[in-house]
């Protein structure tokens, strides 16, 4: 008899520094088959020198469309400005879509939404795909009707292009649904610079400190009179801890219609 078939996947943005550490880890997996790639450039790269494996076995595309017509999921790790164009392109084309790449707005996750249902595909997008950013956050929203009052603070590498990071804005977002932080005084009325006490982002003021020695921090402080909970989840140097969130994600989007947006959500089973 037969085993169970495997999934092919396409990682566009696979000679960056997550996408490919996702498509090492896609090679490794039995149960995954790694297609074809396009990359940021699509010239001129030996994948088979990069990865350790045969030359020309694994075709480099130049397009999302060719790739993603060859596979069920396309994995994209890109760039903001490239990402939805990215993710509408492979699901016209039939592929289900797993997003790494942050940047997108809330509109446009519902334009994603809107346009997986139509196609009857699934997307799972995430601002980290780490396994504990996906539990900070959980615990995050957990917490969060208890004590509203809070705030985020975003640390990120000192060339980060987007700020809030992707990780900061979905918690911001996720934390939103539950209501807004109270403020005591509205930002409007801040005398000095308004704008030093961040952006209102669904209801939770975000900070974003871009520094050299960080890769993505996101720290999200709860208060009550006289007492605070810290809740902060740290990413290190290697790409690796975004590497088995992705593979679940791969694995679990050929199921899935619709947006899934957050690993947690995924792991949690929840809508």
């Amino acid at each position: 008899m037969e085993g169970p078939l495997s999934i092919r996947v396409s990682v566009v943005g696979a000679t960056g520094w997550t996408g490919r550490a996702v498509a090492e880890g896609v090679l490794r997996a039995a149960d995954l088959e790694l297609v074809n790639a396009v990359t940021r450039s699509s010239a001129g790269l030996d994948l088979g020198v990069a990865w350790g494996i045969e030359p020309n076995g694994l075709p480099v595309l130049g397009d999302v469309a060719s790739a993603a017509a060859q596979v069920d999921v396309v994995v994209d790790y890109t760039s903001a400005s490239a990402t939805k164009g990215i993710v509408l392109e492979a699901l016209s084309a039939g592929a289900g879509v797993v997003v790494g790449s942050s940047g997108m707005s809330g509109s446009d996750y519902e334009d994603v939404d809107e346009a997986a249902r139509a196609a009857g595909r699934g997307v799972v997008a995430a601002g980290n795909f780490s396994v504990t950013a996906a539990m900070a956050k959980a615990a995050a929203t957990l917490v969060a009707p208890f004590l509203p009052h809070r705030e985020i603070i975003d640390f990120a590498s000192y060339g980060k292009p987007d700020s809030p990071s992707g990780t900061a804005r979905e918690l911001a977002e996720a934390l939103g649904g539950l209501g807004r932080s109270p403020l005591a005084r509205p930002i409007e009325e801040t005398q000095g610079f308004p704008e030093a006490r961040g952006a209102d982002i669904a209801g939770t003021q975000v900070h974003s400190v871009r520094l050299p020695g960080f890769v993505v921090s996101t720290e999200v402080v709860f208060a009550m009179p006289d007492e605070r909970l810290v809740i902060r989840h740290d990413a290190g140097g290697s790409a690796e801890p975004y590497v088995a969130g992705t593979l679940l994600a791969i694995r679990a989007v050929p199921q899935v219609v619709g947006l899934v947006r957050g690993l947690d959500s995924l792991l949690l089973n929840r809508p």
